[in-house]
């Protein structure tokens, strides 16, 4: 999982240093709303999550926790923040 989240992460710091045009990642960088763009769609797909949860639909579950995921991994980016930062806060809770 650790490479996994690394070469996704690594995808997304490179799709807001070039910014094609094609990328959805890349709008979310441009918004016009900004990083509220991302922040609704963490509330979106935490939403979806719970609901997909609630009627025991796994394919939806593991659907909609990967888009938390990588909306996440678009707001610590946005945030100028590693993941080494989020996994010292993970470490640290153990």
């Amino acid at each position: 999982m650790e490479d996994t989240l690394d070469e996704l992460f690594a995808v997304i710091e490179d799709r807001k240093e070039t910014l094609p045009d094609d990328s959805y990642t890349a709008s979310l960088f441009t918004h016009e709303k900004g990083e509220n763009a991302v922040l609704e769609k963490l509330g979106e797909e935490a939403t979806e999550l719970v609901l997909a949860a609630k009627d025991d639909q796994e394919d939806e579950i593991a659907a909609e926790a990967a888009d938390i995921v990588y909306h996440l991994l678009v707001l610590l980016s946005m945030k100028d923040m590693s993941l080494d930062e989020l996994e010292t806060e993970l470490e640290a809770r153990r």
